[in-house]
Order: structure tokens, then C-alpha cells, then sequence
């Protein structure tokens, strides 16, 4: 097996909904839940890059961008189509942070918040 990230993103405790990741474009691998029916850890992936959610836990300060007050990575996504992609982010309620452009530096990239606060930049080299 080729050598890969595997992101873990942090969400709340105590939530219930990751929709916003399968209306994306991301499959749901697994997804256990607490007693109360709230998400522990789920495994997604978009187009073989996977990726995970897990709740918050104070053990070890992990934090959602929500509570860390900021940004806490920006998630690189490569993909053949990035006006697609990004459109689809849109559409299943991310919030645009800067338009998909052309630089200068050989990419095309734009960059959006998911619901839970986290930056992802859909990109291709061109």
C-alpha cells in the first residue's frame, strides 16, 4: 500500500449529523456512535483520499475550530475537477472563504468552511 494521510477532524460531542460530508461527495466507510446516538468516529473517503471525524476529547486538548476559536488545519484536496468539487461543497452548505482562481504559482485552487468549521482548499496543479 502506498504511503497516505488520513486526517482526523474534530467535531463537537454530542453530534449527531455528518450529512454535510455525503452530500459532498464522501462515502461513509464506518461510523460508531456513543449510547446516546452521538458520532464517536467515522471513517469517509472522496475519491480515495480518506479521512476521518471524531468527536472532541479532553485527554489529549483536542479541539474543534469552533472551540479552538480559529483555524485549526487546512485540508488539501486534490481532484481532477476543482470548479465540480467545489461547487458540490457549496451546495451541501459549506461557506465560500475565497473563490476558486488560477494563480500565478501553477495552481487552481478555492477554499471553503465545512459546517463544523474547517477549512478544506480543493485544488489541481495546472
Amino acid at each position: 500500500m502506498a504511503t497516505h494521510f488520513a486526517p482526523e477532524l474534530h467535531i463537537p460531542k454530542g453530534t449527531l449529523n455528518i450529512d454535510f460530508y455525503t452530500r459532498f461527495g464522501a462515502t461513509e466507510h464506518f461510523c460508531f456512535r456513543n449510547d446516546d446516538g452521538s458520532i464517536h468516529v467515522a471513517e469517509l473517503e472522496i475519491n480515495g483520499a480518506v479521512f476521518h471525524l471524531h468527536e472532541t476529547m479532553r485527554w489529549f486538548d483536542a479541539l474543534e475550530p469552533v472551540n479552538a476559536k480559529g483555524v485549526t488545519a487546512v485540508i488539501g484536496l486534490f481532484v481532477d475537477d476543482v470548479h465540480e468539487v467545489f461547487n458540490r461543497a457549496i451546495s451541501a452548505g459549506a461557506t465560500e472563504i475565497s473563490p476558486v482562481t488560477d494563480h500565478e504559482y501553477g495552481y487552481r485552487q478555492g477554499m471553503f468552511k465545512d459546517p463544523f468549521g474547517h477549512y478544506w482548499q480543493i485544488q489541481k496543479k495546472i
